[in-house]
């Protein structure tokens, strides 16, 4: 072979291998989060966040408005006064839940006696979680999703084809005992502050999950029960739900971005789970998918906005709705939410309640778990992350079981 031959392919070689290289070094900067390109001076967003255009914020929506124009697109969820579910006006207040339940799936809860300090705490450690070196945050990285504690970026930082302007801590809560030895040391005020928050927000689920249940007539008579007998399949899931069952807290921090018009902060998706509890911070970013439309959800100071899941609207039957909902950013001030998911044990088959289901109400999902759900969101893209969409049952599955039952 001549010099110039073996030259040339040096040369190709030595390119092939800078490419290689650099498309390995963009991979890794991209993997490292948000808050590190931002970090970098970056001044306009990298490809690998732009959507295309009929998936970007800025999309004509369902009424022929553009998304993510503020006079036209707000919405104000239902308030449910937590003070009043507790007191003597329950049932009104039952009824007002389950009419956001039915029509919202949304809801923000007021007076639901958590404390501005826990809840400013909070929202103050993990901000200062972000800001810590990525030298400390990479500590917690990992793209394994079944891992209980977890630093990440995007959505599924390993199978998205356009990657999200988010970055996130996920930590498993329970058994809180087990967890809190693994989760972040630094800030050195992280766990103490941390803890209390999640306690309080499992309480607080708990008393709101019994009204959920009673508002759908699945819990009254087992609540009259105060013989300590066994009260049935429906009134154990009350147990399952608060003693036994999952909670899971993302943090999730969402930098300033210089194109927010291009890319989303989360993409639409609804929430594997029976409740969502979400703190924010006073930035909007929230948007849930209303009659075709997207609207942005006005905070409420001090208010949680709650959100139905997956798992309840299986659990029943459909009549509660399991809402697809985004998260806008924007180019001046980053945001901070606390999403605390909670659910049943990981390894428990969700299935429709017996007691909901009847000849003009029938069946309408499929049992599922939590390991169809890793299987699923494993499997797409973050174009829409609706798993309760593929948990529903077409007619052709219907007339499957109906024809079982009379074999």
């Amino acid at each position: 072979m001549s010099p110039a031959v073996l030259l040339s392919t040096k040369s190709m070689v030595t390119a092939e291998n800078e490419d290689n290289n650099s498309g390995h070094h963009e991979r890794v900067q991209y993997q490292k989060g948000v808050k590190y390109l931002c970090d970098g001076g970056i001044e306009t967003v990298p490809t690998k966040y732009i959507l295309p255009a009929l998936e970007r914020p800025t999309a004509m929506n369902a009424g022929g408005r553009r998304n993510g124009d503020d006079s036209k697109v707000n919405i104000k969820l239902p308030i449910v006064d937590f003070a009043q579910l507790q007191g003597p006006n329950r049932l009104q207040a039952l009824q007002s839940l389950a009419y956001a339940c039915e029509n919202y799936g949304f809801f923000q809860l007021v007076n639901h006696g958590i404390t501005e300090e826990v809840m400013s705490s909070m929202r103050d450690v993990a901000r200062r979680f972000f800001e810590l070196p990525m030298t400390e945050r990479e500590k917690y990285m990992s793209s394994d999703m079944s891992t209980p504690v977890r630093y990440g970026t995007s959505f599924n930082q390993t199978k998205d084809g356009v990657f999200c302007w988010r970055d996130f801590l996920k930590l498993v809560c329970n058994p809180l005992s087990d967890l809190l030895p693994h989760w972040p040391s630094s800030p050195l005020d992280f766990r103490k502050r941390a803890v209390p928050y999640v306690k309080e927000t499992k309480m607080l689920f708990a008393k709101v999950v019994e009204a959920i249940l009673e508002s759908l007539g699945v819990e009254e008579e087992g609540a009259k029960n105060k013989t300590g007998e066994k009260k049935g399949d429906d009134n154990e899931i009350t147990k399952q739900l608060v003693e036994d069952g999952s909670q899971l807290m993302v943090v999730n921090y969402y930098p300033e971005c210089p194109n927010p018009d291009l890319t989303l902060g989360i993409p639409p998706h609804s929430d594997y789970g029976f409740l969502t509890l979400l703190l924010q911070d006073d930035v909007p970013g929230l948007q849930i998918h209303h009659h075709g439309d997207w609207l942005s959800v006005e905070p409420i100071p001090g208010a949680f906005v709650i959100n139905v899941g997956d798992h309840l609207e299986i659990f029943s039957n459909g009549r509660y709705k399991s809402v697809l909902h985004r998260v806008v950013v924007n180019s001046l001030k980053s945001r901070i939410s606390i999403a605390s998911l909670h659910s049943l044990p990981f390894e428990t088959t969700v299935k429709p309640s017996p007691k909901l289901i009847n000849e003009s109400n029938p069946r309408r999902y499929k049992d599922t778990d939590f390991a169809t759900f890793l299987e699923y969101i494993n499997s797409c893209d973050a174009k829409e992350k609706n798993f309760i969409e593929s948990r529903k049952l077409t007619r052709r599955d219907n007339e499957t079981v109906n024809n079982l039952r009379t074999d």
